[in-house]
């Protein structure tokens, strides 16, 4: 039953978001064919704006999109118009997808161990220089490490590629600049979580009772502690996949943030409303499974909803 109100719920979500979506694009000033107003004869544009429906009254205008939503066919691109949204997003998809997860792996597995590294050595060497990189991860922007990523992995010391796109290697750099925030934030929440976890009477008894170390923190210290950290993955994976638009612009990756950015300069009323409800779906969807995952993660959690 929780799955299924929970579905409803995400199917909910996402035609409020589809909705606010297309009455922000209506409300905006401007005109995607302004531009080509004074080259294009006024017939040719009539006939481009029935392509697109913008001839008809909004509420008309609202009805088609959602049965065109319905039936995920996003349209075609104002600038590009042989070319379809969903073939858009799919181009996109892909290299979004591989920055983003790599990002995430480096980000989970180097913050994760930098913060059960300072939770076990507390106000010892390596909690103070863990910390010290967590806030130099949190304080330093991405469009501000992709530069200085550049300037010495790529152009003093030519260890790796930049500003273009084909093997894993190109990968690397906008990775590294991509999980560096988020490494850091999911460093200082282990960190947090693990000492609390570890002051908590039941670690004292699992102590006294001789069992290791290392069980200890692996079997109920880490086990614990990563709970937090797991309500935070779903709404930064989400991040990593599609939030990419300054890091994709920089290094020339040919992904979904860039078609974004592009979408809004252009106007293109069909690509800025398919990617954001593309990203919509990825992050009700992301959570949703997050949800899923405590189950799993922690069996004393039920998964009900409400008073039960």
């Amino acid at each position: 039953m929780y799955i299924v109100k929970r579905i409803l719920t995400m199917l909910i979500t996402i035609w409020v978001i589809a909705t606010l979506t297309f009455f922000v694009m209506k409300v905006i000033p401007g005109d995607p064919f302004a531009s080509d107003a004074d080259v294009l004869p006024p017939e040719v544009l009539e006939n481009m704006r029935d392509k697109y429906n913008l001839d008809e009254p909004i509420a008309v205008q609202y009805v088609l999109y959602l049965r065109d939503l319905v039936t995920f066919d996003l349209g075609y691109s104002i600038q590009s118009q042989t070319r379809s949204v969903n073939a858009i997003l799919a181009d996109g998809a892909t290299a979004s997808a591989l920055l983003g997860i790599q990002a995430m792996a480096i980000a989970l597995v180097f913050g994760l161990l930098l913060g059960i590294l300072a939770a076990l050595n507390h106000n010892k060497i390596i909690d103070y220089v863990s910390m010290f990189i967590a806030i130099i991860g949190i304080s330093v922007p991405s469009f501000i490490l992709a530069p200085l990523l550049i300037k010495y992995f790529a152009v003093e010391w030519g260890l790796l590629p930049v500003a273009s796109w084909g093997s894993w290697e190109h990968s690397i750099l906008p990775s590294l600049a991509l999980a560096a925030s988020p490494l850091a934030v999911i460093a200082r929440f282990m960190r947090s979580s693990m000492l609390e976890v570890m002051n908590q009477n039941y670690i004292r008894t699992a102590d006294a009772k001789g069992l290791s170390t290392t069980k200890l923190v692996i079997r109920h210290g880490i086990r614990n502690a990563i709970l937090p950290v797991v309500s935070f993955i779903g709404p930064l994976f989400v991040f990593l996949i599609t939030g990419t638009f300054v890091i994709e612009k920089i290094f020339a990756v040919p992904g979904i943030g860039r078609y974004f950015v592009d979408s809004i300069f252009n106007r293109d009323y069909p690509v800025i409303m398919g990617t954001t409800i593309f990203f919509s779906v990825i992050l009700v969807v992301t959570l949703f499974l997050i949800d899923i995952s405590y189950r799993f993660i922690d069996p004393r959690i039920k998964l009900t909803s409400g008073g039960d």
